[in-house]
């Protein structure tokens, strides 16, 4: 008989975030040890800088600029010799993530799970480990698993084991963690991720990750080190909490790769609802695992760089580890198999541990829960009560559209370019933004696609703002484009249409257009009189053109805009000089 499960609470899914692991940050090293490594790292960054060429910064590439696409863009991502003459180095990066399930309570306790509630206010018997609590399995965890399992193709295993994991720290009170170290409940499955080859972010390339397992585990609690009272203070409300650890094979080769496969799983999670994924709150933390070799050769000695917190330090950490081994080496050093961190102010990996093995941990077979049994529609009992059991296909019929079949659908529906899609769902609600603007609009949606990104994007990033929280809703916006699209206005004012709207006073943008006097000039006649003063001021301009010099026609179309305060149709103020300078700019066809 399998195990039984906790039925999920009808209230929607809370907040948490989990710990930064052991020794996860500088304060729970010595300051002298601090001050060692910082040292260290500076005069790392330093030589790898002159050994890697290019501008000066806080983050360390293997290659120089333009041979890191190259490797990053190819399977073999080999660096070039270095001052040994040897042959090229070879990246390897393999991941592991740690994903908090999107969950009411905890994963085998009934305590409810709740981002930045007072400390320990959210602890049971069983969190605190106290004789005689025994564990119960969260039915919400074990189907998020699932979910995730089937969103990455892997095999779905019907009878899964929990294991402890031992290992002595303050904010683990049990001195042992469940997890699923030898029967997981995925496994062999594997993520597409796209990412650019050139700066433009105009080309893009899909490579494969394999994803080695899936498991289940719970967190533990959170260790805040005092260093002016020289104290350790845990607060319990983490523990406990469920996670999933989704192992990454190594089959990455830098920095850009990896952020792009955490940033497509990231998406994935998020879209199922496993987990809300939030970095900044701990819901997603990264674990890299880098070594270096040379072709033909064995994989080198590896380290792991720990709890990573953000897509951007991923990157940086990644390629500051590779950078850090090849010179190591270069220089007659060893590698050493151990655990690192990230220190994002410094922009370098500093050393935490010895690497444990799987003999530290004492790994053993959880005595008090027993195999986790799953079925399919199959192998499901008659008269089974469907509240204990867990089916896979009843899930696997609910999965929605995964983000790459959303961008597929954008780009066969819009017309819209793949750069373009891969923007709309990066951002968090601006593919629903963009869709609902094209409904309420009359303009094309191949041109609302550049008002939404290069626009209103732009703005919300400039002031830190997400889409929920812009000022310009979808219907502002259409409304404002629908001005534009019935020649009421020109593109000109409808930029300072937005400016307005984007103050958030409540005007709508016809209103907007009405106080500024932002409305197209209607009297041609008024705008050829406009034209030829325009003309008759700009002696060697016309003479250029006549000359054959047609570009010099634009500052004529653009000094009447300014003449017009941005009132003037663009398209009619050309046709308009065209006509009175009596030139053809007809553009030459392309060989």
């Amino acid at each position: 008989m399998g195990v039984v499960v906790r039925p999920l609470r009808s209230a929607p899914p809370s907040r948490t975030a989990f710990p930064r692991g052991r020794c996860g940050s500088l304060c729970a090293v010595s300051r002298a040890v601090a001050a060692m490594a910082a040292r260290a790292c500076g005069g790392a960054w330093r030589r790898g800088w002159q050994h890697g060429g290019g501008v000066p910064g806080p983050v360390l590439s293997p290659f120089p600029r333009g041979q890191r696409a190259v490797a990053c863009n190819a399977r073999v991502g080999a660096v070039p010799p270095g001052k040994s003459g040897l042959a090229p180095w070879v990246p390897v990066v393999g991941l592991e993530i740690h994903a908090q399930i999107s969950s009411n309570s905890k994963l085998f306790s009934g305590s409810q799970v709740q981002f930045a509630a007072p400390p320990n206010s959210l602890v049971s018997f069983f969190d605190a480990s106290l004789p005689g609590t025994l564990p119960v399995l969260n039915r919400r965890c074990v189907e998020a698993a699932v979910m995730t399992g089937l969103a990455l193709k892997c095999s779905i295993n019907k009878k899964s084991l929990f294991d402890r994991k031992h290992y002595f720290y303050a904010d683990l009170p049990a001195g042992y963690q469940i997890t699923q170290q030898r029967v997981p409940i995925a496994v062999n499955g594997s993520l597409s991720y796209s990412l650019c080859t050139d700066s433009k972010m105009s080309q893009m390339v899909t490579k494969t990750v394999r994803i080695k397992q899936i498991q289940l585990e719970q967190d533990s609690g959170k260790s805040l080190h005092d260093d002016t009272r020289s104290q350790t203070l845990v607060d319990l409300n983490r523990a406990g909490v469920g996670l999933m650890e989704v192992v990454m094979e190594p089959d990455m080769c830098c920095g850009e790769e990896a952020a792009a496969a955490v940033r497509e799983l990231q998406l994935i999670l998020q879209t199922l609802g496993s987990s809300q994924a939030v970095m900044a709150e701990g819901q997603l933390r990264v674990d890299a695992n880098v070594s270096v070799h040379h072709p033909g050769e064995p994989y080198g000695v590896r380290t792991e760089v720990k709890n990573i917190n953000s897509i951007r330090f991923l990157a940086k950490a990644v390629d500051y580890e590779i950078q850090r081994q090849i010179e190591e080496l270069e220089n007659g050093g060893t590698i050493l198999n151990e655990t690192r961190a990230f220190d994002s102010k410094l922009g370098c990996t500093v050393p935490m541990r010895d690497k444990e093995g799987k003999q530290d941990y004492r790994f053993m077979p959880e005595p008090n829960l027993p195999p986790l049994i799953l079925y399919d529609a199959k192998s499901l009992p008659a008269n089974m009560n469907h509240q204990q059991v867990i089916n896979i296909d009843w899930i696997h019929e609910r999965l929605p559209d995964l983000p790459s079949v959303k961008r597929e659908k954008l780009v066969e529906q819009y017309g819209i370019l793949p750069e373009h899609s891969f923007a709309l769902l990066n951002e968090d609600g601006l593919a629903e933004f963009y869709e609902n603007v094209v409904k309420q609009t009359r303009m094309k949606p191949k041109r609302v696609i550049g008002w939404v990104l290069n626009n209103l994007l732009s703005y919300l990033k400039q002031h830190s703002l997400t889409v929920k929280e812009s000022p310009v809703s979808s219907f502002l916006l259409a409304d404002l484009l629908n001005l534009l699209e019935k020649k009421e206005i020109s593109s000109t004012a409808a930029k300072q249409v937005l400016a307005e709207l984007w103050k958030g006073e409540g005007k709508t943008p016809l209103e907007i257009v009405k106080e500024q006097k932002l409305q197209l000039l209607q009297d041609q006649k008024e705008l050829e009189q406009i034209c030829q003063a325009v003309i008759d001021r700009q002696e060697n301009e016309v003479m250029a053109i006549k000359a054959g010099n047609l570009k010099v026609l634009n500052k004529l179309i653009g000094l009447v805009q300014r003449e017009t305060q941005g009132r003037s149709n663009p398209v009619l103020v050309k046709q308009l000089l065209e006509k009175k300078l009596e030139v053809a700019t007809r553009e030459k066809p392309h060989k």
